[in-house]
């Protein structure tokens, strides 16, 4: 194996199609070469959410492309990279199909190694990728279809201490947007129409911050919002635009204050650990939210821990963090034959008991 990896990531769990090239050596920075998102939110948007048979679809139309076009960004032909890295899971097991079977082709095609990797395990890894973290750091993962706290000790070692029971929180403000009448993605819309809002007009609940421990609930905050509008609907025959500003400002920021205080006790948690370089990172689409970012760093700095957080164009679905796992797997030796299938369920850690139930296809998270 050379010391120097160069490696193609794709990524086609969800509704966004990605490929890039990543290069690293042994004791310097990784380089993103070229990182390619075509996403598929204008394909989405009649129908107020992702529709996995047409995200399926056009990742089939559109993985070739990216390939294409984060190879010629990056100079780079096939011959010249080391091994394939592909989302194996978890994902829309429809897009998640079409990225595996994508890899096996140019990896049979061009004689090079396949390597599966984990999503979630991607996303864990990107502040390895950003800024170096050295194990084990505290890691939220927070999008759209997944919230926990995780230990990340190596780079298949995680230890979960919470997430949530029911909606993850970028699930929640999709829903929050779909209520409100606003566009899909629901975050961005949420977060833009909350800055003209009042947070503390409407008195939105701070699920389980009652309990003990880590582990989140949002499903009764986007109910009570639904009754909040309801009323208003009730009482004046509509809502107003400042109306719908409040909802989203006093919705984001019960949000900000649920991953804030359960930050603070999975902080707690890690430090008794003694780590000699405490670190917080946090990744996922919703961390580009700038209030929760803003509330998850001020958590950090009262416990005297470093908080990382990667750029928001590495917050959201990319390839460039799939391409990293796999240059951690590979040089680890941990590489995968034309048997890769695609999981639609796949934990990160596979000793605690699955927060969200399982079935004939295993842990849900």
């Amino acid at each position: 194996m050379r010391d120097t990896l160069t490696v193609l990531g794709l990524e086609s769990s969800c509704d966004d199609t990605a490929a890039a090239v990543v290069r690293h050596a042994p004791g310097t920075a990784p380089e993103i070469l070229a990182s390619v998102v075509a996403g598929q939110t204008a394909l989405h948007a009649p129908y107020g959410g992702v529709v996995p048979e047409l995200a399926a679809r056009a990742h089939a139309e559109k993985l070739d492309l990216c390939v294409e076009e984060a190879l010629a960004l990056s100079g780079l032909r096939l011959a010249d990279l080391d091994a394939i890295a592909v989302t194996a899971g978890p994902g829309l097991i429809g897009g998640v199909l079409s990225g595996v079977m994508c890899a096996k082709g140019l990896a049979a095609g061009a004689g090079l190694p396949l390597v599966g990797v984990n999503h979630l395990a991607g996303h864990a890894l990107t502040p390895r990728l950003t800024d170096g973290l050295a194990f084990p750091y505290l890691m939220l993962l927070v999008s759209g279809g997944h919230c926990q706290f995780l230990i990340a000790r190596g780079i298949d070692d995680f230890t979960r201490l919470g997430g949530t029971i029911d909606d993850a929180p970028g699930e929640a403000f999709d829903k929050t947007a779909k209520l409100l009448g606003l566009p899909q993605p629901g975050g961005p819309s949420v977060e833009a129409e909350a800055m003209i809002g009042d947070p503390a007009r409407f008195a939105l609940p701070r699920p389980l911050l009652d309990r003990p421990g880590c582990d989140m609930s949002f499903s009764g905050l986007k109910t009570a919002l639904l009754r909040a509008r309801d009323a208003l609907i009730a009482a004046q025959g509509g809502i107003t635009r400042q109306d719908r500003a409040d909802l989203c400002a006093g919705f984001q920021q019960a949000v900000a204050a649920v991953l804030a205080e359960k930050s603070r006790r999975a902080i707690a948690a890690y430090q008794a650990l003694l780590p000699q370089e405490p670190a917080f990172a946090v990744a996922g689409g919703v961390a580009a939210n700038r209030t929760i970012r803003a509330a998850l760093e001020d958590v950090a700095a009262r416990a005297g821990v470093r908080f990382v957080a990667p750029p928001l164009r590495l917050c959201t679905d990319n390839a460039a963090m799939i391409a990293w796992a796999g240059i951690e797997r590979f040089r680890a030796g941990q590489m995968d034959d034309m048997s890769l299938g695609a999981r639609p369920r796949w934990p990160l850690d596979r000793t605690s008991p699955a927060m969200l139930g399982s079935g004939k296809k295993g842990a849900k998270a």
